[in-house]
């Protein structure tokens, strides 16, 4: 009977954590007597058939590169999903590889690459998915983080923490864009966390898609809310899926020719929604007659990527890829892999496949719970119970030059907060139903 293989791959973006999954992996099935075969650059290789430069891993090779960031394996976007000619070359080329267990670690787009993978092969190759994302999207128990989310958050808070510091100094605002193409994650945990003036994220705009306009009004209203109290500076933190939620038309006219990757995605990265917006901000405030201001974009996210993992990244990263290992070992195919409470849980392919769509669910910031709740309310940006006291929208509207009157104000800016969550009510909070999954 011929030797177990065990091939590992990494897809998508990097993330803190990759290297630490990638070693446990690797010194869990090299203790079961099983080879393994480190897979370079994801899909990209097997997709060609191009097989002569993948290299067996040994213990030599990985017994210490969970302390680094970045990926040993290197990684890509190739999608074999694209066309069904793809997939089966990508089982060919692995069944050519001896490759009797495959652990992919990736994204969404791994991931429903992995569930491909896996029906294609027909249980020949019995394949697992260890999520990895900083985005946190992935569709997991809602207390359950993707690795590298944290790492990638506490780094941030640092970056965020000596902007806000310059920002205070110099007297001026800084818009800073955090990776984030679907969900708000990453955003509103740095900014919740740092103390940021404000942040806006894709969720926030629940029933349509939002405007260039809207996002600059929300930005002036804050800006102006924050003159009210003498203070000419702040920080915004956006998510950088906020140029995902805006008509093409906008994108195009003021944040730059689109672009796609190969898994046919809008490359937001070179897309410079803070400086787009800082332009259509500064032509705002003109407009009411708000200027000498100073505005700075930042973007940050490839800062965080290829960061060395935090203690926290590193022992769950360590846990996942022994339990991606073990599960193959024990027989077990086609899930994903979590822990939940600090056991281990499998998430079948088929549960993780959203019906309308056919793609992996995405997990959403909830906007209607009380950790998003509290979020807002130390935001410093307009509000609904701005709008209820005329006295309050005077002293918006006095800003401007020339003056505004409360119910200007009102006209040009009520409409932005349209749908701020309902007041937070503690009390009340057992008596609501849970959301369902």
């Amino acid at each position: 009977m011929s030797r177990e293989k065990l091939g590992i791959l990494v897809g998508g973006g990097p993330a803190p954590g990759i290297n630490s999954v990638i070693s446990a992996a690797t010194i869990r099935a090299l203790l079961q007597g099983v080879d393994v075969l480190g897979i370079r650059d994801g899909f990209d290789r097997l997709m060609k058939g191009r097989l002569e430069d993948i290299r067996p891993l040994q213990l030599g090779d990985v017994s210490r590169i969970h302390f680094s960031g970045g990926s040993v394996l290197g990684t890509s976007r190739a999608n074999p999903t694209k066309k069904e000619e793809d997939i089966g070359i990508v089982v060919d080329s692995l069944q050519r590889l001896g490759v009797t267990q495959l652990i992919t670690i990736g994204g969404d787009d791994t991931a429903f690459s992995a569930m491909k993978v896996s029906e294609r092969a027909a249980g020949k190759i019995r394949v697992v998915h260890v999520p990895k994302t900083i985005d946190n999207d992935l569709d997991l128990d809602p207390m359950v983080d993707t690795f590298g989310y944290q790492t990638a958050r506490h780094i941030g808070v640092e970056l965020v923490k000596n902007l806000m510091a310059d920002a205070k100094t110099t007297s001026r605002w800084y818009f800073v864009v955090a990776m984030g193409r679907k969900a708000g994650h990453l955003a509103l945990g740095i900014g919740k966390a740092a103390g940021a003036t404000m942040s806006v994220i894709p969720e926030e705009f629940p029933r349509c898609r939002t405007t260039l306009r809207t996002l600059v009004d929300i930005l002036a209203g804050a800006i102006i809310k924050r003159l009210v109290e003498g203070r000419r500076y702040g920080v915004a933190v956006l998510a950088e899926g906020l140029a995902e939620s805006i008509p093409e038309e906008d994108v195009k006219r003021n944040l730059g020719p689109i672009e796609r990757d190969d898994a046919g995605n809008m490359r937001l990265s070179e897309l410079n929604l803070g400086d787009g917006l800082k332009k259509a901000t500064v032509k705002r405030l003109k407009e009411l007659g708000v200027d000498k201001l100073t505005f700075v974009s930042k973007d940050i996210g490839y800062e965080l990527r290829c960061a060395d993992p935090i203690p926290f990244d590193l022992e769950y990263t360590r846990d996942l890829g022994y339990c991606a290992a073990k599960f193959l070992f024990s027989g077990g195919n086609a899930a994903m892999v979590s822990l939940q409470a600090g056991n281990f849980v499998p998430i079948p392919f088929a549960q993780m496949l959203d019906p309308g769509t056919g793609r992996t669910r995405l997990r959403m910031v909830d906007t209607r719970s009380t950790r998003y709740a509290i979020a807002r309310r130390y935001m410093i940006r307009l509000r609904r119970d701005d709008f209820d006291d005329p006295a309050i929208l005077a002293k918006f509207g006095g800003v401007c030059n020339p003056r505004l009157s409360a119910e200007e104000f009102r006209r040009q800016f009520a409409y932005v907060v349209e749908n701020e969550a309902p007041p937070l009510d503690l009390l009340h909070a057992r008596d609501r139903t849970p959301t369902v999954r």
